[in-house]
């Protein structure tokens, strides 16, 4: 059980390295000016290959958060509401990283009308995220 652990700590850091730096390169695209076209190209593949890099990780983080709960019950049973409101949380970033998949896709289209201001507070949340389920995990306050 501990190498699942392990690895499954591994995988949900390298998995939130993705979704702590994708917002960033969203900030630095909505910064570009539209005549900096290869500025604009680089971004977005750089965006592009990240997404798809954090989108393997994120499998294997979940697979084996999966494993650690249904296999050896951890957080199963009474007294373990910090469980539940860990697993909002982890629903939570699946949609944050589909989110972000969604608005890679509208800067690739051109049709992004954010600016960098709104990324900048869009590249907290993930942030916030971790810090409460790092709480949650390792205090278990209920």
């Amino acid at each position: 059980m501990l190498w699942i652990k392990a690895f499954h700590i591994v995988f949900i850091a390298s998995w939130f390295a993705g979704l702590f730096y994708l917002p960033r390169i969203f900030v630095n695209l909505a910064m570009v000016e539209p005549a900096s076209r290869a500025e604009r190209a680089r971004l977005l593949l750089m965006a592009r290959k990240l997404y798809k890099f954090m989108t393997i990780l994120a499998v294997p983080a979940l697979a084996l958060g999966v494993w650690l709960w249904w296999v050896y019950g951890i957080g199963r049973g009474p007294g373990q509401g910090w469980m539940h409101a860990k697993l909002a949380i982890v629903l939570a970033l699946i949609a944050y990283h589909h989110s972000c998949g969604l608005l890679l896709r509208k800067f690739e289209s051109g049709q992004m009308p954010r600016g960098h201001v709104w990324f900048r507070w869009f590249n907290e949340v993930p942030v916030l995220m971790m810090v409460a389920a790092v709480i949650l995990v390792v205090v278990k306050p209920f």
